[in-house]
């Protein structure tokens, strides 16, 4: 990957990830506070245990591509007690990531960075990598939404709770 295309990439995703930011914000807060514990199956995550997981492991995510390097079990964020709390960590540090993101030298986008061990690409690849595992379970929770008595919001069209609508012509 030359430089190039590494900065293409990064301003692709980061744009892509900027629009998806509000919507995963959305599910995130749709979740009700009074059923966090809430679990569809024994082996699955708790609805609470699984957003904080979206919202902290999006910004990690962001965080291991700027520094150039992936920490595993990073301590969690203070202060992550509401669901409220989760929707302002969530809102607040991704723009600031994806900031930082399209500010880094082409250099630091092009250099092999390991994963865990499991692969080594160039650094600006993980951006997609990222996106990928924020709709993953962005879409794990979205699926515990009504059944845990939330009501599930408008992602990529209208659900029943928030029905689509055509923008208005003039």
């Amino acid at each position: 990957m030359n430089a190039d295309q590494a900065k293409f990439l990064v301003e692709y995703f980061a744009k892509m990830m900027e629009t998806e930011v509000p919507t995963t914000a959305k599910v995130i807060a749709a979740v009700p506070e009074d059923r966090k514990d809430y679990k569809p199956d024994e082996k699955s995550r708790s609805a609470w245990d699984l957003a904080k997981h979206l919202a902290t492991a999006d910004v990690s995510f962001l965080d291991g591509i700027i520094k150039g390097a992936f920490a595993f079990d990073e301590p969690e964020p203070p202060g992550l007690n509401t669901v409220e709390d989760l929707v302002t960590f969530y809102s607040r540090e991704m723009p600031a990531k994806l900031t930082q993101l399209r500010g880094l030298p082409a250099e630091k986008l092009t250099e092999p960075v390991d994963f865990f061990g499991v692969m080594k690409m160039p650094n600006a690849a993980y951006i997609g990598f990222a996106q990928n595992h924020s709709v993953h379970h962005r879409g794990q929770l979205a699926a515990y939404l009504r059944a845990m008595g939330g009501k599930v919001p408008s992602i990529y069209g209208g659900s029943a709770d928030e029905p689509f609508a055509a923008a208005a012509t003039t």
